[in-house]
């Protein structure tokens, strides 16, 4: 599971957690959110580039096939 999550819990459970242990909790959190943002922000864009291609590709046979 998360281990972000699973140290959350723990705190939330009354076990004793430093507040390092949080505060670097919260910075890894972070930056795992921030990596994921960014494939998902890649992905998009890949979809959008196959998508444009796509689009290209049935224009030029749509086209070919009505300018006879």
């Amino acid at each position: 599971m998360n281990k972000h999550i699973e140290l959350v819990k723990r705190w939330l459970a009354g076990e004793v957690v430093s507040v390092e242990a949080l505060k670097a909790n919260a910075v890894a959190a972070d930056v795992a959110a921030d990596v994921a943002a960014a494939a998902n922000a890649a992905a998009a864009a890949a979809a959008y580039a196959a998508a444009a291609e796509a689009a290209a590709y049935w224009v030029k046979q749509y086209e070919e096939l009505t300018s006879e």
